[in-house]
Parts: C-alpha cells; structure tokens; sequence
C-alpha cells in the first residue's frame, strides 16, 4: 500500500434562487467531508444559486448573491486543509459561464468553465451560459471586491486548466462532458491527472442511471484514475427531479455510491484511496506511448498534500481504520420502485417548499388516480421512516403542514395516519358512475388512511345543461339518447371540467371543515399517454397543481400497481388492475360500456411504441410507419399499419394544443410531450399530414402483406 487519499463528494437538495439554504447546505456537507477526513470535497453543479434558475442566470443579482455566497464560505474556516470544489455562475469578459470555483485554505486556486453544454431535452444551458471554446487554455481573471477582500486575491487563473498538489493531480469535468463522445477526462488523464471531479445537474428518469454509471466506471476503466460524481438532490422548483446518487469509482470499479432516492438535504459520499492503484493501473505500454505525445495542461500549484502520507511514515496503532475502499454492487432499483420513490420524494419537496398543508386528488376509481394516491402514500411512507430515524428538517416540515404547536412533540411515525393528516380524496360521481368505481375509490383511501369524501355532482351537472337549454332553447342529448357526437361530447366534457372546479373548492375549504388552517395543492392523475394521444379534457381533472405520472406511461404504471400491491400491503390494488380503463362519462346500456382503449382507437401499449419513435427515435410519419412494417409485420399487413400510424399522427396533432396548459409534471419518461418545457414543437398543425399520409398510402399499397393470421398474435412489443 502507498499513499491513501480520503475523497468526499455528496448529493444536496438545492432550490432555485435560495442561496441562504443553500449555503447552510454547502457548509453543512463541506463539515461532513472534514469530519471523515476527506481533503477533497465535490459538490453539484451551480449548487450555490441552484441548478434550475432558468433565465434568473441572465440576472446580474444571480451572479452578485452567489459571489456573496462564495465570499461567507472562504471568510469561514469550511476550506481550511480541504480542496473544494464549488459551483456558480462567473461572468468573464462581460460573458456568463457555468463554473467550478476550486478553492484551499481561503484562497481560489482555480476558476474552470464548462466546456460542453447540455442543450436538448431539459436543458437549454445554451440560453443562459457559453461554453468554454479555449480548450487547454487559461486566462486571468479579476476577481470582484467582495472576494478580493476576504482572499487578498486580485486576480486567479480562468480555463482549462487542472490543480497540482504536492502528491497527486486533479481535473474537472462538469456533467455533460462525462456524455459527449470526447470526454476532457481522456485528455487530462493522458497529461497525469489522476483524480477527476464531476459536478452534475442530471434529473431522473425512469431506466436512466445504468447508463449514467456505465459511463463513470467506463470514464477510468481504460484510463485509470479516481472519479468523483455529485449530484443534485430533489426538486430544485420544476418538473425535474435530481435523483443524486453519488458516486465514487477507482478504475473502473464502484468503491462508494450514495442514495438515489432520498429526503435528507445533505448526503456525502467518502472513500478511502491509495493513489498507487492508479498507478499500477496507467503502466502499461500501450497508455504510456499516448501520454507521452499528450498535449499540456496548465497546472495550477497548490503546496499541500490530500495524503495522509506514505504507510512508512505511520506507527502500527494509526494505521487502524486507514484501509482503502473495496468495489460495490451498484444497487440500482427496478422502475416499479423508481416511481414509488422518485414522484414520492418529489412531491415532499414540493409540498413542504410550497408551505401548504397537504394534497386533495379526485379519486375516479381507475388505475391512474389510484396510482396517484399510491404515490402519495409512499411519500407518506418515506417521511414516516425518516422521523423514525429521527430526522430533524422531514419531523419539523411535517409538524409545520399538520398545524402542530412549536412545542409539539408530535412525530409522524404511522404512515396511514400522517396520511389522514396531509391528504384528502373524494369520488365526484355522477349518474354515469358505477357501484364498482365508487366502492374501489372509497377502499382505497381506507387502505392508505386518506381523508374520503364521496359526493355526487348531478345537480351540478343538471344546472349547467339547464342553463345551456335556457340561452339556446336547445337540450343535448348523449348519442345512446339519439345525439350528435358534438352533443356527447360536449356533455362529457361539462362533467369533467365541473370535477375540476370542485376539486379547487375542496381543497381550498377541506382544511377549513375539518378546524385547520390553509389549503391543499390539487394533484393530477393523466399519464403521459393520455397526453400524447390528446385524450384528455383541456381544463379538467388534467388540469391541476402538479401532476406526479403526467411523464409515467400506463403500462408502467400498471406495472407499478402490481408491485404496489405487496410492497405497501394493499391488496386492494388488484381491483384496480382487473378493471377495464373508462372515464364513465357516457350512459352505461346493455349494449355499450365506454373504454378509454376503444374511445382512443389504439391500445396504451400501441401508445408507449408511437411515443418513443416520435421523440426518442425522430420519427415523422412517413419513418414510423416504415419501421413499424418491420417490427409489427409478423402480425398486421402493411395497411393496418398505416391506418395506425395515420391515426396516431392525426390525433396527436389536432390535440397538440392541450399540451400548452398541460399540468406541470414529473417528468420520468424520455417521450412526454410535455410543451412547456420539454418538447418544443408548434401546436397547430396540418393535422391530415396530405403529403406525409399519402405517401405512406402509396408504399403500404405496394408492400407484401407478411402477417399471420391468428389471434394469438397481435400485441406491439413495447420497448
């Protein structure tokens, strides 16, 4: 054994724009570092203003408060004998870069911008930052005066540089420069540097931490080297959720791997490494030959050591506890547990940072608002176990929401009775509703202890059409009463619409029927299928506060359900995933039972496919349908084809206009059509596609029919 370094990096629940909180935090994790020993501490990108300020990052008080922020830090004692690395926004030469300031003993050693910006998706870093283009180069950068007075610093180093200590070497990445296909990391390693940080923003979503691993333990499996992974933690104040999971791999092995899914606002992440593996690993000749001819990287020299000191130095009782960090299994959880505690945690954030008292959903009896309410009972099920443990912040939070004194000693233990406590439910039923959704809704919110209440809305319903057929001297009809579709439609959508306006009354007076004070957030319950296919009411129950499965496909949450129903002892569930899917919004006769599948004109699997190759793959019409001739050919002709991509397409862009008042919500699935933020396209089209459509017409005309005929065949596989 050589020299051993003790490396920390950690997870923080920042929030947009609260750079008191998220100094506490950064102090807090930088104090934890030291107290295990580390002598190097990573932290999220941009933590001290928050990843997701938006355009706030054009503001020059963004960049003023997090200078402020950064001058408490270095007056304080918190980089007395560690090296940190700390992220904000720096404005160089009147241009605004996403930065790493490093910093050791009250002084800036470094200031390193990002090079490669994430600019798809999510993100629009594009907007707000410019990327660092002088590759391998620096410059000086002239501190502000705040700085200058605590540091004595006039100016620091500003670039593409790495940091020289007395025993190793450090470079920064900063999170999309791990995924771009020349990753700075191989460069720097060529040029000596051993240790890597990367300080990331990077949101769940469902399937997605494998690969984000893969590329950490891929980044020195070839290279060698010691890589350092933060992470942002919870809902910084948008759709997103940073799920952190930080990590700490050493050649291409995971030796330290934090919480993905967690309340806590501070996590840190140490190990113990000896350098010399490094070392031993880089001596190859194939490694040496290229390093040799490797370009330079300006080396920042700092005269101190993150060693503890060769093992020769020590007496035999201090080597005690000094042994180096061994691989781990990286714990990945399956999707169905991705949504229980992903949506779960981000609904705590949001709730507790809102400052309101709880969430009110209408249960409908289906699978949706079912999953909905799910959700929420494991929030409540995650916050019940960290009082357990005795967490300070999640017992004070929910004292706060339940209206307990300040000398309360009241600590949320039993899941179903915080859930009475912060959540409400009711089924609107109305004389299209059946005993079954009813009778599912109220067993459901007995299970998770929700506050339940069951009311019809007839009258409502009945003095709206009432006042229609007084102004016009016209009364619609549904279609089984001998209606025109613009009737039964119309009268289906009063119905969901006036659930909407309820559910704002309920929860806004809920709290104030039951003696409490302040309101409740209204959740939605649309998946993201629904959405996509635009089979939804504009301004219904859709339409809400946030929406924890508005980016969950149905069969995900179907699947979830089922796992629901062990992992959180609720066979009651199972109701749930027999029934058929309907919105019960027209007459049930003896001939006809409306069903969503049916309504739509595609199965939600048929959905989940029509999604991933429109958004994920780039799909146009013309490209789906021809892929789909392959994949779904065994089993439906050329012609069945295209009338479903047809369909498809058209539905989804006559609707496309839902999708700008769409719910905010979790975004967990690579294909949501989610406008505000996610996906960008125009919202009125030429839904018919003339020219797109005809073309697919003329192929399919000509292409062999190669399906089997059988009515064990016809499923899409769903990727």
């Amino acid at each position: 054994m050589g020299h051993l370094i003790t490396v920390a990096t950690c997870s923080l629940n920042q929030w947009a724009l609260d750079f008191q909180g998220n100094h506490e935090r950064i102090m807090q994790s930088i104090a934890e570092a030291k107290e295990r020993g580390a002598t190097l501490r990573v932290g999220p990108e941009l933590e001290i203003p928050g990843y997701g300020c938006y355009d706030h990052f054009l503001e020059g008080d963004t960049v003023l408060h997090s200078w402020e922020v950064l001058a408490k830090i270095l007056e304080s004692d918190a980089t007395i004998g560690i090296v940190c690395d700390i992220g904000m926004p720096v404005v160089h030469k009147n241009v605004i870069y996403n930065c790493r300031i490093i910093a050791h003993d009250r002084k800036i050693l470094l200031i390193r911008p990002k090079m490669w910006l994430a600019n798809d998706g999510n993100y629009r870093e594009l907007r707000y930052f410019t990327p660092w283009a002088k590759h391998r180069q620096w410059e000086d950068h002239y501190l502000p005066r705040i700085i200058q007075a605590v540091t004595s610093q006039v100016k620091v180093p500003f670039g593409d540089a790495v940091i020289s200590t007395k025993d190793t070497c450090i470079g920064v990445e900063l999170c999309e420069e791990l995924f771009t296909p020349a990753s700075p990391h191989i460069l720097m390693g060529l040029d000596g540097v051993e240790i890597f940080t990367n300080s990331s923003g990077s949101h769940h979503e469902l399937r997605k931490l494998y690969t984000r691993v893969e590329l950490i333990k891929e980044a020195t499996l070839k290279l060698g080297g010691i890589y350092l992974y933060a992470n942002q933690q919870g809902c910084d104040g948008d759709r997103l959720y940073y799920d952190g999971c930080a990590l700490i791999a050493v050649n291409g092995r995971v030796v330290a791997q934090g919480s993905q899914f967690s309340l806590r606002d501070v996590e840190v992440v140490t190990a113990t490494i000896d350098i010399e593996d490094v070392r031993a690993h880089r001596a190859k000749s194939s490694r040496s030959m290229q390093a040799a001819s490797a370009e330079r990287y300006h080396r920042v020299e700092v005269p101190f050591a993150l060693s503890t000191g060769h093992l020769d130095e020590f007496r035999e009782e201090d080597i005690v506890g000094l042994a180096t960090s061994k691989a781990v299994d990286v714990h990945y959880h399956t999707p169905q547990q991705e949504i229980a505690l992903g949506p779960a945690c981000w609904l705590w954030d949001y709730l507790r940072r809102s400052r309101t008292q709880g969430y009110f959903v209408p249960l409908s009896g289906g699978i949706d608002s079912c999953a909905t309410a799910v959700i929420v009972f494991s929030m409540c099920k995650l916050v019940s176990e960290a009082s357990a443990r005795g967490e300070q912040h999640v017992i004070a939070d929910a004292r706060r929401m339940t209206g307990e004194p300040e000398d309360s000693t009241y600590v949320p233990t039993d899941p179903r009775e915080f859930c009475n406590k912060i959540f409400h439910t009711c089924y609107m039923g109305t004389e299209n509703s059946s005993a079954e959704t009813r009778n599912r809704a109220k067993d459901l919110a007995a299970a998770i202890g929700s506050y339940h209440v069951d009311l019809n809305m007839d009258t409502v319903v009945t003095s709206v059409r009432t006042l229609f057929a007084f102004v016009t001297g016209k009364a619609p009809r549904f279609r089984s009463n001998g209606g025109s579709n613009a009737e039964n439609l119309a009268l289906q959508n009063i119905q969901a619409r006036l659930r909407m306006v309820l559910a704002y009354l309920f929860a806004q007076l809920l709290p104030w029927a039951r003696g409490k004070n302040g309101g409740l957030l209204v959740l939605g319950s649309a998946n993201v299928d629904e959405s996509l296919r635009g089979y939804l009411t504009k301004y219904d129950c859709s339409s809400a506060d946030i929406n924890p499965i508005g980016g969950i496909s149905k069969t995900d949450l179907k699947a979830f359900i089922a796992y629901g129903k062990d992992a959180f002892n609720l066979p009651i569930l199972s109701s749930f995933l027999d029934a058929v899917p309907t919105a019960e919004l027209e007459p049930i006769t003896e001939t006809y039972v409306q069903s969503d599948e049916a309504d739509m004109g595609m199965t939600y699997d048929e959905l989940s496919v029509f999604g991933r190759l429109r958004k994920v793959e780039k799909c146009g019409p013309y490209s789906m349908f021809t892929k789909l001739v392959h994949e779904w050919g065994s089993f439906l002709s050329p012609i069945q084809i295209a009338a479903k991509v047809k369909l498809f397409f058209f539905e989804h862009a006559r609707n496309r206009h839902k999708m700008t008042t769409l719910t905010p919500s979790y975004h967990a699935e690579s294909y949501s059509p989610d406008d505000n933020r996610f996906d960008l396209r125009p919202f009125l089209y030429n839904a018919r596609f003339p020219w797109q459509f005809n073309k697919i017409d003329r192929v399919a005309g000509v292409l062999p029919d190669n399906s089997v005929r059988s009515e064990t065949v016809g499923k899409p596989k769903v990727v």
